[in-house]
């Protein structure tokens, strides 16, 4: 699946050509001209790095930084690990100190060159892919991310309650395979069989989350009867 982008700057000209070559590059980009929409869409969209300018008519770009940077990783709805790159026309050495010391993994001063600014997003993509392997999982239309405990269905947040957020992780660990009822009762509520055999409590919990996990009729959490539960891609499989 393309990586996906999101550019926050208020210059619309700057920001459309930047947009449209990254699209032609193969990326999914978002974007967003002042601080408060950037934080919108790093709260309900799957990312896997943001582009930032410090100057924004609602505030400093070093805020947004810090509110990434700061974000509560089990409570909160932003990845506080995504990679961040300041693409700014401030370029004094105190500025670029400031832009580290609220987080950024690199600084690209402007007027900047495309190529250089592509092989730099390439490397940060490549770093944090090597450092959440297995923390994310991608399944059709559903994205996982077990380190901020969050869930997308086409880019779109989901909120689910702990043991949803745990049962469907158990499922997306491996969609393949037929998680038996005793299973997933011993994994996600830590039960024994013989408590398993006549609770309700599974099938009360993987109703309600296949429920808010299904677009268009399609259903990403089957239930196998007489057996247990697993995970599809949406595709009938």
């Amino acid at each position: 699946m393309d990586a996906r982008l999101l550019i926050v700057d208020d210059d619309p000209i700057g920001r459309s050509f930047l947009a449209d070559n990254l699209t032609a590059d193969g990326f999914v980009v978002l974007e967003a001209g002042t601080v408060e929409a950037g934080k919108r869409l790093l709260q309900t969209r799957m990312l896997d790095l943001a582009i930032i300018d410090l100057g924004l008519p609602d505030g400093d770009g070093l805020a947004l930084l810090r509110h990434v940077r700061e974000s509560d990783r089990a409570l909160g709805r932003v990845d506080p690990d995504l990679p961040l790159i300041v693409l700014s026309g401030r370029g004094t050495e105190v500025d670029r100190v400031r832009g580290f010391d609220r987080g950024a993994d690199d600084y690209v001063c402007k007027p900047f060159s495309y190529p250089e600014l592509l092989r730099r997003i390439a490397v940060r993509l490549r770093r944090a892919g090597q450092t959440a392997a297995g923390a994310r999982v991608r399944v059709g239309p559903l994205e996982l991310d077990a380190l901020a405990r969050q869930v997308w269905i086409d880019s779109e947040l989901v909120e689910l309650t702990s043991k949803e957020f745990s049962l469907l992780r158990t499922l997306a660990s491996d969609p393949v395979r037929v998680f038996t009822r005793e299973e997933l009762l011993k994994i996600v509520w830590g039960w024994d069989v013989s408590v398993a055999g006549s609770s309700r409590t599974l099938d009360g919990h993987a109703s309600r989350l296949r429920r808010k996990l299904r677009r268009e009729g399609v259903k990403l959490v089957v239930n196998v009867w007489g057996v247990g539960y697993r995970l599809t891609d949406g595709t009938g499989r």
